[in-house]
């Protein structure tokens, strides 16, 4: 079983806790971004899982690509001479202060990316493609081949996967309404926080409101709303509802990535769906303990976490 996942990855700069970007002299420097991440996720958790993308043909660019390989994600990037590999800076922040990002991520080669210069064999002999609203929001060129790459995965009889994962900083709700909606014919199934769902895609009620109102609308095979600290709710055949794990929080940043690559894990390797839930979540518990985007977690770790749930139930 493979998956597939399409998106841009950047650089991270991080000031060390409790220091400003405003003055800061020193940065933690992490690989992120939420396909790869996805792709991180999945791979630690025994799945064959793969990254497409574009990058600029320097240091930068093979800095990612190394980061990823280290995390056994395969990499099919196609590389240019021009362009700059994106960053953003997160500044963490403890209550009251929240944390802030600052984007970087102009003159990105993936954003003129045609699908004719991606290598789409990957796409056309994976198990499951997936990628984020994060991709199509990037260039309307970008949008387009994201639509051609589901259409392609779809007629190749390839399941397909899309997380909402809206970026206010990116597009606005009705731009990413009209974008995401025009994918959705070429999607199976569906992640998206409730947040966004009611901001993007004019939902409202509860996450089985949500779930029930996207399945009747799209069609899709399995629509999973997730609720940050109050877990996670799908929709099949069946309701299944799963709560979030208590977990310390050393960097928030991924953990919903975690969530989607470790559903996405056990489903792809045969999982139920009340399977996938309990596992995204115990992944997502631990991605939270560990700094960076990424979830460098063992099927061990994420066993012990849902084993410990059972008990205390």
């Amino acid at each position: 079983m493979t998956l597939v996942t399409v998106g841009e990855t950047m650089l991270r700069l991080s000031p060390p806790p409790g220091e400003r970007l405003s003055r800061v002299d020193q940065f933690d420097v992490h690989v992120g971004g939420a396909e790869s991440n996805v792709a991180v996720a999945a791979a630690a958790l025994g799945l064959d899982a793969a990254w497409l993308s574009a990058l600029p043909e320097t240091p930068l660019g093979e800095r990612i690509t190394h980061a990823l390989r280290a995390e056994d994600v395969t990499t099919h990037v196609r590389w240019t001479d021009e362009g700059r590999v994106g960053t953003y800076y997160f500044e963490p922040g403890a209550h009251p202060r929240g944390g802030a990002v600052h984007y970087d991520r102009t003159g990105t080669p993936i954003r003129d990316v045609t699908p004719a210069e991606l290598p789409t064999g990957p796409v056309t002999d994976a198990t499951c493609l997936f990628t984020s609203g994060i991709t199509p929001a990037l260039s309307d060129q970008l949008a387009n081949t994201t639509e051609h790459l589901l259409e392609m995965a779809g007629e190749a009889g390839v399941q397909t996967a899309l997380d909402c994962n809206y970026r206010s900083k990116l597009w606005t709700p009705g731009e990413a309404r009209e974008t995401l909606t025009a994918l959705f014919p070429a999607v199976d199934t569906l992640f998206v926080p409730a947040r966004d769902a009611r901001a993007v895609l004019d939902c409202t009620g509860d996450a089985e409101t949500i779930a029930r109102a996207l399945t009747d609308r799209h069609g899709f095979e399995t629509v999973v709303v997730t609720r940050g600290a109050d877990g996670a709710v799908a929709l099949d055949d069946t309701v299944h509802e799963q709560p979030a794990f208590d977990t310390d929080t050393v960097d928030p940043v991924g953990s919903g990535d975690a969530f989607v690559g470790g559903y996405l894990a056990c489903r792809l390797a045969g999982g139920t769906v009340p399977g996938a839930l309990e596992q995204g979540a115990a992944t997502a518990a631990l991605k939270r303990t560990i700094a960076g985007d990424m979830a460098v977690v063992s099927p061990a770790e994420v066993d012990r976490v849902r084993a410990e749930s059972e008990l205390r139930r």
